[in-house]
């Protein structure tokens, strides 16, 4: 059934299940303090861990995090070279606590650009956590998007092409299919830090009835108690997805 034909419904009074994070801000909170900007995404790595562990008391089943951007190889050479060091450090360290914990991890995004010693490391993570179930947590790793739907009209154009999928069964329930995202609900809330009120091309497709939160608050200063309250929050939004509830 597709979005516009389900029941009207209001989830007032609910908690969002799946959270997605727009992490932004750490290159301001380290410059801000005299370091360089390195600094401050290590802070902000240390800040995941956090929201991580604080998903199963407050009832958030899924948690999607957006760590690297198609957009994002624009930056130096020595930040892009960092953050791939620290995505490396991250897994290495983190693996066994994440395990441990019954969190199950996905990467989604383009896999090609990035240096096979990462892609091997993630695709290690995921098969490590693909047991667990307490906590579901997608990072998004050269991640776009646009990106995506282009990568997903390829993959079914193909099965157009081959036969697999008629041209008449094409419509909004089938291209989902093909997104990095297909065994994840749609997002309920989207929360993005630093004072920015742009959605910088995340999760498109999914996100068209998720309810947005913008906060000034920069990433490295995101703590457990902000999560908490935002997530308490949404708990009194209506969301009717397009329909009448009153």
């Amino acid at each position: 059934m597709s979005e516009q034909a389900k029941e009207p419904r209001g989830d007032k009074g609910k908690g969002p299940v799946h959270v997605a994070i727009i992490m932004d801000g750490n290159g301001r909170w380290a410059q801000a303090r005299g370091k360089p900007r390195l600094f401050g995404h290590h802070a902000g790595a240390k800040r995941v861990r956090e929201i991580v562990e604080a998903c199963p008391e407050i009832g958030v089943k899924y948690l999607t995090i957006f760590a690297f951007s198609t957009e994002n190889w624009k930056r130096t050479q020595a930040e892009v070279s960092g953050l791939m060091g620290l995505f490396r450090r991250y897994i290495k360290k983190e693996a066994q606590d994440l395990r441990d914990r019954g969190v199950r991890v996905r990467f989604i995004g383009d896999r090609v650009k990035l240096d096979d010693k990462l892609v091997d490391l993630m695709d290690e993570l995921e098969l490590m956590t693909a047991g667990n179930d307490r906590v579901h947590l997608t990072i998004a790793l050269n991640y776009g998007g646009r990106d995506e739907v282009a990568r997903a009209a390829k993959r079914l154009a193909y099965d157009v092409a081959q036969g697999a999928v008629q041209p008449k069964d094409v419509d909004e329930e089938t291209l989902p299919r093909y997104l990095d995202t297909y065994v994840l609900p749609d997002p309920d809330l989207v929360i993005r830090t630093s004072g920015e009120a742009r959605i910088s091309n995340f999760l498109l497709w999914q996100s068209a009835y998720a309810e947005y939160e913008f906060i000034d608050t920069l990433w490295p200063d995101f703590t457990d108690k902000i999560f908490t309250r935002i997530v308490g929050n949404y708990a009194g939004r209506t969301r009717s997805y397009g329909a009448v509830t009153r």
